[in-house]
């Protein structure tokens, strides 16, 4: 395995190679995601009057296309799908009203965890882990429910918070505590202008003007899809459907992601010791799945060579793993069948500077 220095130094030769968009690709890939998509939602929510096996069959196959979809607006985020910034707006904002994401607003989380991965003192993860030292604090009881609350059987409910709950809430209570401020700020200072109150607010749900102009757009139309297809498929019917397909999936990809950063011995420097390119190599992990699994997942398996430069599209990264395959022997490989065993490892090792388990906690620091 190549060091740190090496990767550096060959990283800008990868980028230059494999970062070219193709709108042609890029338009492929979403017809071939989206159509399916549409007409298993459509036989998932037809198929209730007839059989819920075969209902239940399309719905775990839907779920998989949501997963392919979220991929697709991930790589919209980056600004890597297309070749041009419109399409990739257009395209991320579209495909995040499918999985029930405001795009922009996920992108720019998402965006500081690739530009801190591997340095746990600023970004935990999706589980929020905690140190080794914050969790010595804990009491038993305290302990127990923070093992629970990492567990991965409970990824469906995080899942069903997280892309269908999180999203709607933090948007209306945003939107209320924003007019309130809005309407007491002009009562009791009538001369303040209405866009020096608007610029002087700050919200806990969004960062900027932007994101939440973002937020807005997105609700309005998913809700808009939600009434129309409520009336025409009957709201029941409709929601069943969604909420499980979506939460399904979103199980699927709160576990990916996991998975890819914490693991056995994963990096996970503090920021007085982090290296960008030993966080790629040592605190990314290389999914060896089944190729239709990997298709679904719109091969990020291949996450090492994501963070080396999230610029490269995602049609590109299997390519680009094959040609330089050489320099990443020692990524952690993970397979399917790891999945609960890797899943256990959610407290930052501050002094070892890694991801440990409890069982690993217990054996180091209980004693």
């Amino acid at each position: 395995m190549a060091s740190p220095e090496q990767i550096k130094e060959i990283t800008p030769e990868i980028i230059n190679k494999y970062s070219k968009k193709s709108n042609v690709k890029a338009l492929f890939q979403n017809l071939n995601t989206l159509v399916p998509y549409f007409a298993l939602f459509y036989l998932a929510i037809d198929s209730l009057h007839t059989s819920y096996l075969l209902s239940a069959l399309y719905t775990l196959l839907l779920a998989l296309f949501i997963v392919r979809i979220f991929m697709l607006m991930h790589d919209c985020g980056h600004k890597s799908m297309f070749n041009t910034p419109l399409l990739n707006t257009l395209g991320g904002f579209f495909t995040g009203v499918f999985v029930g994401m405001p795009q922009y607003v996920w992108a720019q989380h998402h965006n500081y965890h690739h530009a801190t991965n591997g340095n746990w003192e600023k970004y935990r993860g999706p589980l929020n882990i905690l140190s080794v030292k914050e969790y010595q604090k804990l009491s038993l009881s305290q302990k127990n429910k923070y093992q629970l609350s990492r567990s991965i059987f409970l990824a469906p409910i995080g899942a069903f918070l997280y892309f269908i709950f999180n999203p709607r809430f933090n948007w209306a209570l945003g939107s209320i505590k924003f007019l309130i401020n809005l309407l007491t700020q002009k009562i009791t200072s009538p001369k303040e202008s209405f866009s020096n109150i608007v610029n002087d607010y700050q919200s806990p749900f969004w960062k900027t003007g932007k994101e939440y102009l973002h937020m807005t757009l997105n609700n309005i139309v998913l809700i808009s899809i939600w009434i129309a297809a409520s009336l025409y498929f009957g709201a029941a019917n409709f929601f069943i459907i969604y909420i499980i397909s979506l939460s399904l999936a979103g199980a699927a990809g709160l576990i990916i992601f996991t998975l890819q950063h914490n693991f056995e011995d994963s990096y996970a420097s503090d920021t007085a010791h982090w290296n960008y390119y030993q966080a790629a190599l040592k605190g990314t992990s290389f999914f060896t799945v089944p190729p239709v699994i990997n298709w679904f997942g719109a091969d990020i398996a291949y996450h090492h060579i994501h963070h080396l430069s999230a610029n490269i599209p995602n049609y590109n990264l299997a390519q680009c793993h094959k040609e330089y395959a050489h320099l990443f022997d020692d990524v952690k490989r993970i397979r399917l069948r790891d999945a609960i065993k890797e899943f256990k490892f959610i407290l930052w090792d501050e002094e070892k500077q890694k991801i440990i388990s409890v069982k690993q906690y217990n054996e180091i620091y209980a004693s």
